[in-house]
């Protein structure tokens, strides 16, 4: 089963405030897509609308032709982590699971398979509200795993997560991608984005910003440059920049050239019997990216005043 999730001029307000306007969005199977924007970008309020917890102002948010509503038994089709705190705490994880596995028909085989797959088999039968916060997404990811659903949505689910968790969560998503699967992730951390994203969905007070690969987007930031050291730095810029090449010199005692690739450096170089000990192709960063693009959009910038 391959479903696609489809926004379609998406928009929600709250009285006078629009958390979503006029969103317009795919997101296919086979790939990890990231869902990124400043706070308050309506990030949040969007997947809410995609499994139903909010009805938009006007238009669709619909998975397979269809709002989430309209497929019986939810969890076989769409899987969803929205607030890994948001758990009875006086539950069991496993009691916690069960009672979602039973609403929705699936097997309680299922129950021990997904608890053992995020790690908590061990602590199946502890009460949630003695989790710790990776504990209770690692709980969240079970149960949006539970009806082994083609789609799944992941809101912030790296919070709390020590580095183990977070390595194992981003082959998780690989490996779902690779089954068919349609991964929509929404989270703030651009380093680990940049390792786990094929598509991006960027989105700015609630407007959408961009829908393209990562690849893309990150181009979008500072232009490509070549990190390059040499004994002779004076002699190599003056022949970069009379190559047409712009360098700067940083602190650490390299030099920074744009206009040139790497290997044009270092034909050049040798051309003019400069010696260098390293060309280092730099390429923009997705954080980077994301701050040139979303800059207008910021809700609340630190060190602003009124």
């Amino acid at each position: 089963m391959v479903l696609v999730i489809e926004v379609r001029q998406l928009t929600k307000r709250y009285g006078d405030t629009t958390a979503v306007d006029n969103l317009t969005f795919t997101v296919l199977p086979g790939r990890v897509t990231g869902f990124l924007g400043p706070n308050g970008a309506g990030k949040t309020t969007t997947l809410s609308m995609l499994v139903g917890l909010s009805a938009p102002t006007s238009g669709t948010a619909i998975i397979d032709g269809l709002p989430f509503a309209a497929h019986p038994r939810g969890l076989r089709y769409v899987g969803a982590l929205l607030d890994a705190r948001d758990v009875h705490g006086g539950r069991t994880a496993y009691d916690h699971l069960a009672a979602l596995a039973r609403s929705n028909r699936i097997g309680r085989n299922r129950v021990h398979q997904v608890l053992a797959e995020v790690g908590l088999a061990d602590v199946a039968k502890r009460r949630v509200q003695n989790f710790s916060l990776g504990m209770k997404q690692r709980l969240g990811i079970a149960a949006a795993l539970l009806g082994d659903p083609p789609v799944l949505l992941f809101d912030e689910p790296l919070n709390g997560l020590d580095p183990e968790g977070v390595k194992w969560v981003r082959g998780l998503f690989h490996r779902l991608a690779a089954e068919g699967r349609t991964v929509l992730v929404s989270s703030h951390l651009m380093s680990e984005m940049e390792h786990t994203a094929t598509d991006l969905v960027v989105v700015g007070r609630g407007r959408l910003i961009a829908a393209e690969t990562l690849a893309q987007f990150a181009a979008r930031g500072t232009s490509p440059s070549v990190s390059v050291r040499t004994p002779d730095p004076s002699a190599l810029t003056g022949a970069l920049t009379e190559a047409g090449a712009s360098v700067t010199q940083p602190a650490d005692g390299s030099l920074s050239v744009s206009g040139m690739s790497a290997s044009d450096i270092g034909d050049l170089a040798f051309a003019k019997s400069i010696p260098v000990h390293e060309l280092t192709p730099r390429f923009a960063s997705l954080e980077e990216a994301f701050m040139r693009v979303t800059g207008d959009s910021l809700e609340y910038r630190a060190g602003a005043t009124r």
